[in-house]
């Protein structure tokens, strides 16, 4: 028996699985299902506090007071992290790539809502130093006396993806709940630690669902590299090794579009029509282009033969506002 880190309650948990009834009969294919990462509570909405329930933990074990991590202007995790520290009386600093707005909005408004200090650096620094700059603060930190946790971006750590190893768990005692089962997993790719962790749990449970990640951002070998790095990471908390070949990780290129967090006419109007249609509203930056490249694969055949896709909204609904004016209506 597996025995996983311990974790820090905060999330509501599970999250609901929903069939997308009439968008299955528009697409005359398999059966699309969405499961509501993104009702995990209403501050930390979204698939960064399940990773950030193991990762607190062991902050807190370690005597940590300080919780310090980096992200985009429109971090999700950045605000789920400065969310989770209100929560435990803990101090947040958030390192955000970027130059500091005018005014606040999305994300960045709640990161200061929330109590963060908000720390600002080029994307230069962030893509080339963001680790050494964080490692910095937390110097400076214990040299005031306290004691600070560094969580990488996204939370995509080894402890981190556990989040995503009880998530898989969950899926399983919900397909015998629903009695239906899902040949296909598919989640949006923009660190690499909630495919990590569902590949991971996929494997030790010996689960026959395929796991399948959309990058909307780098490219297919930068994420089966940083996935693997993950997963190796993890096993060294199970004590128990685990090699997954690169060619095992499943990642469908080809949706980055213009670039990260920028979007095309065509994700955008996925965006809408599925809110339009089923109720559910997905984020630009994120799970919008990863559901469009789903769509769009579905389209194509990819998934032919499968009978139950389950896509993970991953949340971001706060990220969407800045991006209003994209919008045509």
């Amino acid at each position: 028996m597996i025995h996983l880190p311990e974790r820090v309650v905060l999330a509501n948990l599970p999250t609901k699985i929903e069939k997308l009834d009439r968008l299955s009969a528009q697409l005359q294919g398999p059966s699309l299902y969405i499961k509501r990462d993104d009702q995990t509570g209403t501050e930390f909405a979204g698939n960064k506090i399940r990773k950030l329930e193991y990762c607190i933990r062991e902050a807190l074990d370690q005597g940590c007071d300080t919780l310090i991590t980096c992200g985009g202007i429109q971090s999700n995790h950045c605000r789920a992290t400065a969310a989770a520290a209100a929560k435990l009386g803990l101090k947040a600093i958030v390192v955000l790539r970027g130059e500091q707005p005018d005014t606040y909005e999305g994300n960045v408004l709640l990161d200061h809502l929330l109590g963060a200090e908000v720390r600002w650096i080029s994307s230069e620094a962030y893509r080339d130093h963001r680790m050494d700059i964080m490692n910095n603060i937390a110097s400076e930190v214990s040299a005031h006396g306290q004691q600070a946790y560094v969580i990488p971006e996204g939370a995509s750590s080894g402890i981190g993806a556990f989040g995503y190893y009880t998530a898989l768990q969950e899926i399983v005692q919900q397909e015998k709940e629903l009695g239906i089962s899902f040949d296909a997993i598919v989640v949006a790719l923009g660190s690499g630690g909630t495919h990590a962790g569902l590949l991971l749990a996929q494997q030790l449970l010996e689960t026959s669902h395929r796991i399948i990640g959309i990058n909307v951002c780098d490219d297919e070998q930068y994420f089966q590299k940083a996935i693997s790095t993950v997963i190796q990471e993890s096993s060294q908390y199970i004590d128990q090794p685990v090699h997954i070949p690169l060619k095992a990780i499943e990642i469908i290129d080809g949706y980055v579009g213009k670039g990260y967090a920028q979007s095309q006419p065509q994700e955008l109007k996925c965006i809408q029509d599925l809110a339009s249609l089923e109720g559910v509203i997905l984020d630009p930056v994120y799970t919008g282009k990863a559901f469009y490249g789903l769509l769009e694969e579905i389209r194509k055949g990819t998934f032919e033969g499968m009978q139950n896709i389950l896509f993970i909204h991953t949340g971001g609904l706060y990220g969407l506002f800045p991006h209003a004016s994209s919008f045509q209506f």
